[in-house]
């Protein structure tokens, strides 16, 4: 029994066979470091930490995918990729600009799909439309660093925009053929195991397509670095992030798509938490914790979340009792009825990024 919808599944069920990432850059920013709405970036940002050497590159689009995808076929014998917008944010520009970019990426016969990874603050009406006109011929992600739904937080960390920023974005790409994703952090020290859980009743509710859970890592060369190096403050202990977990899954849409559940570094970059795991290692307890407590996502969603905005997603039916057997998610996709019907699923008015949180 699959336990959580994964990522890799999911796009194993679409094109029939492993799909890879091919990382590019195309040499954006971000508009809280440029000066725009901030400057200096997010407190917790280096982009080294989660893009690999061969990611940092200057050459043209078209190249940069010609060279990865020649390394990874090598490496995994792999025949589809997705091209992955990473670093900084990839709708940062002018639309004729991304189109350009986003054209020359999927120009190559085995790409199958783009992913474009963004803040909420850096699409509008018309860059949406023109992302749509290429997702009505490919596969197309788009996914928004929302890191948390608390503004406190999101002040805090320097994100330079609130949480009402990223409602409004996800409301843009209703009725239309975009996969919408969400990334999240969890372990902020001001933030409860409570304000965690919401979270996941607040993605559920909003809407979204997929998810990357990430914990909060500490590394070299950020702000939170050196805050940290000043004052420590606690971090999420591993047993405890796995607990966590648990719950966050079992309190999630069971057709949102899990990318990922924790948060990667280089060992050269990580000062916290060293939690002395590789990759495989965590994979191989996550999985073994949710078998030991029987964790199904979904099993747990908040029924209070979904009265009155969401009982057309489910028939009627409450989420707990509608999980069974995954179905490919069909809410981003207009012409299944998703973004496109007139279900009032995202036109909530949202309550949790109100709230105070302890200073």
């Amino acid at each position: 029994m699959e336990r959580f919808r994964s990522y890799n599944r999911w796009l194993q069920e679409r094109f029939g066979e492993r799909v890879y990432k091919v990382i590019v850059d195309a040499g954006f920013t971000c508009p809280n470091r440029d000066g725009a709405v901030a400057v200096g970036g997010c407190t917790y940002c280096n982009n080294s930490s989660f893009r690999p050497p061969s990611a940092i590159k200057t050459d043209p689009i078209r190249s940069q995918v010609k060279d990865g995808i020649a390394y990874i076929r090598k490496r995994f014998h792999a025949r589809k990729f997705i091209v992955y917008f990473q670093p900084f944010s990839n709708t940062y520009a002018d639309v004729e600009r991304l189109r350009r970019l986003y054209t020359e990426a999927v120009d190559h016969p085995d790409v199958v799909g783009l992913a474009i990874g963004t803040r909420a603050d850096c699409v509008d009406p018309e860059k949406i439309r023109m992302i749509d006109e290429i997702a009505q011929k490919t596969f197309v992600s788009l996914e928004f660093g929302v890191e948390s739904i608390y503004d406190d937080t999101l002040r805090r960390v320097n994100r330079g925009h609130n949480y009402d920023a990223v409602v409004n974005a996800i409301q843009m790409t209703r009725r239309t053929s975009l996969h919408v994703g969400a990334h999240l952090i969890l372990g902020f020290p001001w933030e409860t195991r409570d304000q965690w859980l919401a979270m996941a009743d607040e993605m559920s509710r909003l809407g979204i397509d997929l998810i990357k859970i990430h914990h909060l890592h500490i590394v070299r060369g950020t702000a939170l670095a050196a805050e940290y190096s000043r004052r420590p403050f606690r971090v999420l202990q591993y047993e405890e992030y796995l607990d966590l977990l648990c719950e966050f899954v079992e309190r999630l849409d069971p057709r949102i798509v899990i990318e990922r559940m924790f948060g990667e570094a280089p060992f050269s970059l990580l000062i916290a938490p060293q939690w002395g795991r590789s990759k495989n290692d965590l994979v191989r307890d996550i999985r073994k914790r949710f078998e030991e407590r029987d964790v199904r996502q979904g099993a747990r969603v908040n029924c209070a979340v979904y009265k009155g905005v969401n009982e057309c997603r489910f028939s009627g039916v409450c989420p707990p009792a509608a999980f069974g057997v995954f179905s490919p998610p069909s809410r981003g996709r207009a012409a299944e009825g998703g973004r496109g019907s007139d279900c009032a699923r995202a036109d909530f008015t949202h309550t949790f990024h109100d709230r105070a949180l302890p200073s």
